[in-house]
Order: structure tokens, then sequence, then C-alpha cells
């Protein structure tokens, strides 16, 4: 009898129409199970679903359902089917299907909607404007999703391999792909999962080196991409008959490389490959239904990334601003719905203002504006935003005071103006190609180690990885590995000799460690900000949003460990990471 209890407390029946309506009230995400009488529920999955209900550990945003076919309306289109289906509704809106006892991609798919949940709950994203599904006969597509699903049947997931990514020559393979006349959709870099790895390299699983891939593959970071083929274009040229009175002129050597791409545009993705000897670092997948499978793996979000231009871009706030009105100017930015990724303060140096000032060369006032822009700190930042670079010109408005004043008075050029100059107190990039060399120059990067210690379960490495990536971390190298005294020395070098170092190499060796290079500017202190104080008890009083705040258990098992300083983190990225190259030449 408890058996039957705890099945009951895990999935509500649904029988009947009033009761469909009625558990479209739940708040939250609902898991529906829709079966026909004649068969019952998918009992392959109920183990899954009490196992997710137990470790994420969410009654409240959390529901499962049972629902019958034959009795429910709504549910007309799925009676007679033989198939399994699972909805998922989110508070009152069915935003999802997934055909087939497919237990990875249900699980993928719950995890991920929770962790929304969880962020919306705590005011660190916007719900999501998804499009409830239509339920029409499944053997036509859903209204709904019919663009979406037929966005991704031309698409493939490729996988830049480990050994590719190691080396830096994923950029060299990306920017041959998009030569080549292909886009790519959406990217990823993370480490991929045993599970993963046997998923997607499932035609190969009988070989008999299948075991030694599988480590191989999921010993460091993968690349996914989506790929799909380019819109149509026109070479820069045009073919015309000879003309007798002229020379025929010979195409130049971009001409010859850009007809080669339109020649091999109709060639598959993995014909592209092979033709450019690239094929040995990256692995393809184009049949439609595992396409499908991996994109929704993979990224969950797919239909609302592709309606989405991300652009990072460098924002200014000049010395006389920044002074005066810099918390105005901020709460207007994040109001805007930038997020600001970096901010630090600088003194310009005079050849700094001049490259960055360099549109008023020409006006009578250019030697006081240097003047003014080397006097003091101005504030750099880093912002993040869908369409930012065109909504930042239109925030900023025109380059003068004047012409804010006299055409747009709402923009910030002349709600900002001070007496001092007649320019706007506001710079923005002209360009995203400007941006990237604004930011690499104001904020160069930098690297740092850091460690998720063996005790930490595989979904806290989870959480704590999307943290690192939240923080606008680039995780530039990984490693699994068991830190033996040989490894961990160099690593813990500065502590050998300490009476304790008997007790964190225990601690160690219980279990393989993540080792990972991260990568941003001024990433030691951030590494150390985010990690927290070491103790995790003090962690929770003085940073409880902190890693070790979360998931550390003591002293020493306190999840996470990083590198003091810029010297130590180099020495120990080279002694465990000897192929690195740094993307910063000072530190090489």
């Amino acid at each position: 009898m408890a058996s039957k209890k705890r099945e009951i407390q895990l999935e509500a029946v649904v029988n009947s129409q009033s009761l469909w309506d009625e558990m479209l009230q739940n708040k939250g995400l609902t898991v529906i199970d829709v079966y026909q009488a004649w068969c019952g529920p998918c009992k392959a999955m109920q183990t899954l679903f009490r196992k997710l209900k137990n470790e994420l550990n969410e009654d409240e945003i959390l529901h499962f359902v049972v629902a019958e076919a034959d009795s429910v309306v709504t549910l007309q289109p799925f009676r007679d089917k033989c198939e399994p289906v699972f909805l998922f509704s989110v508070n009152g809106k069915i935003i999802s299907k997934i055909k087939g006892a497919n237990a990875p991609l249900v699980n993928q798919k719950i995890i991920n909607l929770i962790n929304e949940e969880r962020k919306i709950a705590a005011g660190e994203m916007a719900r999501p404007q998804y499009h409830e599904i239509l339920f029409v006969d499944s053997d036509t597509e859903e209204a709904g999703e019919a663009p979406y699903e037929s966005a991704k049947q031309i698409c493939s997931i490729a996988i830049i391999k480990p050994d590719a990514v190691i080396t830096r020559k994923d950029r060299e393979i990306k920017e041959k792909i998009i030569k080549a006349g292909f886009v790519i959709e959406a990217e990823d870099k993370r480490v991929l999962t045993e599970e993963q790895v046997r998923d997607f390299y499932s035609r190969i699983a009988d070989e008999p080196e299948f075991e030694d891939f599988v480590r191989f593959m999921t010993s460091g970071l993968s690349y996914i991409l989506v790929i799909a083929p380019g819109n149509e274009r026109q070479p820069p040229w045009e073919e015309t008959e000879a003309n007798p009175e002229t020379e025929p002129k010979e195409p130049s050597e971009d001409q010859e490389e850009t007809a080669t791409a339109m020649k091999t545009k109709w060639e598959s993705l993995q014909e592209c490959l092979e033709r450019q000897h690239i094929s040995h670092f990256c692995d393809v997948e184009d049949n439609t239904t595992d396409v499908n499978k991996f994109i929704d793996i993979f990224f969950p979000n797919f239909k609302n990334m592709k309606s989405i231009k991300l652009e990072r871009i460098m924002a200014l706030l000049r010395p006389d601003l920044f002074q005066q009105r810099k918390e105005d100017v901020l709460d207007i930015i994040q109001d805007e719905g930038f997020k600001i990724l970096m901010q630090r303060q600088i003194v310009l140096s005079e050849v700094e203002a001049q490259t960055l000032c360099k549109k008023y060369e020409n006006e009578v006032y250019f030697g006081s504006l240097i003047e003014n822009m080397t006097s003091g700190p101005s504030l750099a930042l880093v912002l993040l935003r869908d369409n930012g670079l065109q909504h930042w010109k239109e925030l900023i408005g025109p380059s003068t005071v004047e012409e804010a004043k006299k055409n747009l008075p709402e923009s910030l050029c002349a709600q900002f103006a001070m007496g001092s100059l007649p320019i706007n107190q506001l710079y923005g990039s002209d360009s995203l190609e400007a941006a990237e060399k604004e930011i690499l120059h104001f904020f160069p990067p930098q690297n740092t180690l850091a460690v998720i210690k063996p005790h930490v379960t595989h979904q806290e490495r989870e959480e704590i990885l999307s943290l690192i990536k939240e923080a606008g971390f680039d995780i530039t190298q990984v490693k699994e590995m068991l830190l033996t005294e040989e490894r961990a020395e160099k690593i813990y070098f500065k502590i050998k000799g300490k009476d304790f170092y008997k007790d964190v190499l225990a601690v160690l060796s219980e279990g393989p460690s993540m080792v990972m290079v991260l990568t941003q500017w001024n990433a030691v202190s951030e590494w150390r900000r985010l990690m927290g104080p070491t103790d995790p008890e003090e962690a929770k009083l003085l940073s409880p949003d902190s890693i070790r705040a979360q998931f550390g258990r003591s002293i020493l098992k306190n999840a996470v460990h990083g590198s003091s300083n810029t010297y130590e983190a180099m020495e120990t990225i080279n002694r465990l990471f000897e192929e690195f190259v740094s993307e910063n030449p000072e530190e090489n």
C-alpha cells in the first residue's frame, strides 16, 4: 500500500475536461504524460520522474500528471496513438511536446525549465515569451511549432573534438565552415558527459576502441555547433561575354576564394570538412530526427536563440559625467535591458583619448576635449543586449549637444549635457568589429586556474559551471583528473609544508576533480570573489551568493579552489596544461 501511495503523490490523475482545466491552474512546470485508456501511463518514465522530484525538491513549481486522452476533450488529437507523448505546461501554457519515451531528452527539458523558473523567481531573468503549441492531428505539424521544426530540419549538428579545442584549431574550423557558405546558428563550449557521447556516437559503439574514444571525448572541452546552409549570394563580379577590344581580367585571390565557396555551397557539411582536410577534428550528424533530438538536448532554447541577436559593445562615460551623474546613467542602462558584463575606472592616455574622439578632430575644441578626457577617470563598460549596438546608438543620441537638443531631446546626450564641452558625454562603439577591438584593449583577458573538488555532486557541478558562465568567464580549458600527490603539488605548492596538507591530499584523493582555465578581464580576483571566503560558514555570512556559501561543506570540502595571484595562476596552468596558449601575449 505504501508504494501505491507514493505513486499517487508523484503523478496526479486527470481523466476529465474539468480536471484538465483545473490542472492548468498549476504554478510553475507541469509535466503531462498523455496516455490511452487501453494501455495506461508510461511506466518506464516513472522512475525518472520520481528521481527528479526528489533531486530537484521543488514541490511548489514542479508537478507530474498523467492525462487520459480518451476522457479529455482537449487531448482528442492524441487519441488512438501508440507512441507515448509528454507535454510541458508552464503556468497553464503548453509550451513543448516530446514524442516517445526519450528519457535523456525529457530529463534535460525538465531540468532546464526548472532552472529557468528558479532564476525567474530570484529576479535573475525575465520570463521568456513562449509560443503556446496547438493540438492538431499528430500526422501534421503543429501550427505553432512548424517554423521552428522546419528551421531545425535543415540544420546539422557538428562537434569539434577536445584535441582541436585545446590547440585552438576550433577558430580555424569555424572560419572555414563560414567561408564555405554555411551559417553557425548556435554554439556552445562544454565538456560532454559520457551519456551524451554514447548517444551521439551510437553508430560506432561496436568498434573495438569505442571505450577509449568515450574517455577521450569526455576528457576536455568540445564545441557543439548548429549549422545551417547560408542564403543565396552572388559573386562580387559578373560573368560577361568576352570583349575583343579588351583583355580578359583574371579574378583576384579573394574572388577565387569566394568562387570556390560558391561552388561548394551545395555540398554537404561533411563533404565540406573532408575537402578542407579538417573532418578528423569535427564530427557531423545530419539525420533530421537525430539533429532535432540533439538540438533539444544541447540547445533547449534554440527557438528563442534564433530570434534574439545578443551583441556585446563597449560604452564609456567621460570624466565629467562619471564624477557627477554615474549612478543615474547606470540605472538607465539597466532599465533599458543592458547587462553590464564588465566595468572599470580608467584614466585615458592621450593616444587613447584621440582614438575615441577621432570624430571631433577637426573641431576647434578638439584640444580642450583631449585635455578633459585625460584629466581624470572615465568609466569603461562592456554591455550586452539584444540588438545592443543599434539600441545604444539610439539611446545616447547624436554626437553633439546642439543636435541632440534640437532633434532628440529625450536622448542621453541631451539629458546629461555638461557645460564643460558641447559633445555627447557618452561614447559607444561604431561597429561590432570596433567593439571587440576596444574591449580587448581596455579589458585585456587574463587567465586563472579553477578546481571543482571531488565531493561536489554532478548536479552541483552543473550549477557551478552555470554560475561561472553567468559571471562572464570563458571556460578556456578543462581536464577531469584524479589529483594524485604529484599533480596536487603543482596546484597547492604554496602549502606543501603546512600541517594540514595531508588532509588536503586526502580530500582530493576521493575522486576526480574538474580542473579548468577560466578567462576574463581581471580573472584572478573575479574568480576569488565568486568563490567566496575559504570557510563556507563565513561565506554564508559575508558572501551568501558565493559558490562556497552554496556548495561548501567544510573548510577542506569547500567545493572550489583558485589561484591567489596572476603569477601563481600561470605557473600552475603551464604545469597542468602544457599545450595551453594564452590569448593575452603578455602571459605567454
